[in-house]
């Protein structure tokens, strides 16, 4: 497993669309396994996708088990993920891997029904909610070319400078 340089904003690349991944060959699991990798080594980071390390491919991870107390899947490979319906709003603080200086208010879906291919090209489907879903649409959107400082409720009063304590 390598640990893979992330693309931090504002790279061009992190704008482009991912492509559907067809191929669930060697070395489709060996971008997995390099991207859990990188993930793994990345501080504060619960989910990556394909796109922010240069790879146009519809593949997230997301792992927030390492937060207390909210439902949770554990660690998710997701693959061609497709959000099919979506409950509520809610505000929250992100940050992001490729925006590493940065934490930001954004709106999204407190629930969410998800269609996701695994690692192996099987389909699964998922109800998320709360932070495991807001996760889930923050990395999804990394496959769209979106960050979330294109979300931003207000780019004024809304984008802070991240505390690292």
């Amino acid at each position: 497993m390598a640990v893979l340089p992330i693309l931090t904003y504002p790279d061009p690349r992190l704008q482009r669309v991912a492509e559907p991944v067809i191929d669930f060959g060697q070395n489709f699991q060996t971008l997995v396994d390099d991207l859990l990798a990188t993930l793994r080594v990345s501080a504060h980071g619960v989910g990556m996708a394909a796109t922010q390390v240069g790879v146009l491919q519809r593949l997230v991870i997301v792992d927030v088990s390492s937060k207390a107390n909210i439902k949770h899947h554990g660690l998710q490979v997701l693959v061609n993920p497709e959000i099919l319906d979506w409950q509520g709003f809610a505000s929250g603080r992100e940050g992001c891997l490729s925006v590493p200086d940065y934490i930001g208010t954004v709106i999204r879906a407190k629930k969410i029904q998800l269609k996701a291919q695994d690692r192996h090209g099987q389909w699964r489907e998922y109800a998320m909610e709360g932070y495991e879903a807001r996760a889930v649409q923050h990395e999804i959107d990394h496959l769209d070319g979106k960050l979330f400082l294109d979300r931003l409720v207000s780019k004024k009063r809304d984008l802070m400078l991240r505390q690292f304590i």
